[in-house]
């Protein structure tokens, strides 16, 4: 195995348009039959030749497109010059870590993946489970026959008004998730409930939250609370488990 982290820069082109402008650079064939999502190929750009893996993080149509580091910027430069007839729009990880995960609900290594809870309490178990071994089949074998104690939830924030100073007020992560009277919610496994992630989801209008709750705070509709600052902000239980809280059929990433 070779190390190629510093050798390859990564550019997402993401978003409704976002076949046009790639297929306005490329002969190749980039629709959905010839470029089906979660496929990756060889694709050339002009002079340029980059790797195209059609994958979304942030729930729009799109691709991943990798190059050598040295050609970083001419694929940039060709991106953004002929991005601009289809209204192409420069984004950091706000988007891509923030805002248009949370709305998909993806879940982040070390934030919602972690060492506390198994793949069955993060919504992460499929039907079947592949007959070849890997590390952590037996404990996720195991997870999949017993109850969990929690369930990966989407909330939303329906108030950030301070009662105590009248400015409103955004959570940032790692806060209470508690009863709506402040009472504190802890699983039968001895783990409280608390923000796991935390963001704005302009597509949805709603700021959002991801946290852990036992089953029976788990419950779509549920009215819970967030302490922040040592004040209670009321939410609301939107999604139980891994389906999206935009376009939860994933059919503008796959169209």
């Amino acid at each position: 195995m070779e190390d190629l982290t510093s050798a390859y820069t990564t550019i997402g082109v993401w978003g409704p348009r976002a076949r046009d402008l790639l297929q306005s650079l490329t002969s190749d064939d980039l629709s959905n039959s010839g470029f089906p999502y979660g496929s990756t190929r060889e694709v050339t750009f002009g002079s340029l030749s980059a790797r195209l893996f059609r994958i979304s993080y942030v729930g729009e149509l799109g691709w991943e497109i990798y190059v050598p580091m040295e050609q970083g910027m001419p694929m940039w430069d060709m991106l953004w010059e002929a991005g601009r007839s289809f209204g192409v729009v420069p984004v950091g990880a706000g988007v891509y870590g923030t805002t248009g995960r949370l709305e998909k609900g993806y879940r982040l290594m070390g934030a919602e993946l972690e060492s506390e809870y198994n793949p069955v309490e993060a919504g992460l178990a499929r039907p079947k489970v592949k007959p070849a071994d890997f590390i952590g089949k037996q404990a996720y074998l195991q997870a999949r026959e017993g109850q969990p104690g929690a369930l990966l939830c989407t909330l939303t924030v329906e108030d950030h008004m301070s009662a105590r100073d009248h400015i409103k007020r955004y959570m940032t992560g790692r806060e209470p998730i508690t009863t709506r009277d402040g009472g504190r919610i802890v699983d039968p496994k001895g783990r409280p409930s608390y923000v796991t992630s935390a963001g704005m989801g302009p597509a949805v209008g709603k700021y959002l939250l991801l946290a852990y709750l036992p089953l029976e705070h788990a419950v779509v509709g549920t009215d819970l609370a967030v302490m922040y600052m040592n004040e209670l902000y009321p939410v609301k239980v939107a999604v139980v488990g891994s389906t999206p809280l935009f376009d939860p059929s994933d059919s503008r990433m796959k169209a």
